[in-house]
């Protein structure tokens, strides 16, 4: 399969590429920012890294030209910390921009392939926090909030054209997106999750794995944050 991964660098997304271009998958993966550790995933795993903002559907054009995706996984993503009143209207637009625009402008750039082929798989990645909200996650939260409505609704639209739309929607997971969460914040976590710890990118992959191969699931929901939120 032709698999395209944003935000594939690093965290939940390179574990993605790892493990599926491991199973000898043609893998595309999207880059914000070039560095050394993307240089590297490219090599190890022998995937096509491209460098695209996905809030910018020009570029996202452009960097799918040519790659005829048979599995979309929506991953690219960012996020805030901080109490409402605090967050700068610049910041709020651009993380809807990149966490919901984003899956806008790529779906829209793969579905004539798939509509041609009357078959495709799209999962993304949403997040607890989009189920239930967060304190001081305002921003955040509703752009997930906005990922698990617009999964439904395109699973409805696209079901009839053999097009499969999914999400997984993780909970708290070692990447760099809880670096900047203190220690204590992130130990009350754990002792809140009823299987006891935190989740890797390995667990959200898994998932994915399970949303790309389960033919009569779509529009679904899958939480991956060991029983924190049920």
């Amino acid at each position: 399969m032709n698999i395209l991964i944003t935000g594939g660098s690093r965290g939940i997304g390179a574990a993605a590429v790892r493990h599926f271009a491991a199973q000898n998958h043609r893998v595309r993966f999207f880059y914000c920012a070039s560095g050394e550790k993307t240089a590297a995933l490219a090599r190890e795993t022998g995937a096509e890294a491209v460098q695209c903002d996905v809030a910018d559907g020009l570029a996202v054009g452009r960097a799918t030209a040519g790659f005829d995706a048979d599995v979309l996984i929506n991953n690219a993503a960012l996020a805030h910390y901080g109490l409402i009143n605090q967050i700068e209207e610049a910041t709020w637009s651009r993380l809807f921009a990149v966490n919901v625009n984003g899956i806008y402008h790529c779906v829209n750039a793969v579905l004539p392939g798939m509509l041609q082929k009357q078959r495709g798989v799209i999962v993304n990645v949403a997040s607890m926090w989009g189920q239930v909200g967060a304190s001081c996650e305002v921003c955040y939260s509703a752009t997930k909030g906005a990922v698990i409505a617009l999964t439904k609704a395109l699973a409805k639209e696209l079901a009839p054209s053999g097009i499969r739309v999914n999400a997984v929607s993780p909970g708290v997971v070692l990447t760099d997106m809880v670096a900047s969460v203190d220690a204590e914040s992130m130990e009350a976590l754990r002792e809140e999750t009823p299987l006891g710890r935190h989740g890797v990118p390995e667990d959200i992959v898994a998932a994915m794995e399970y949303l790309i191969g389960a033919d009569f699931v779509t529009g679904q929901i899958l939480p991956v944050n060991g029983g924190l939120v049920i």
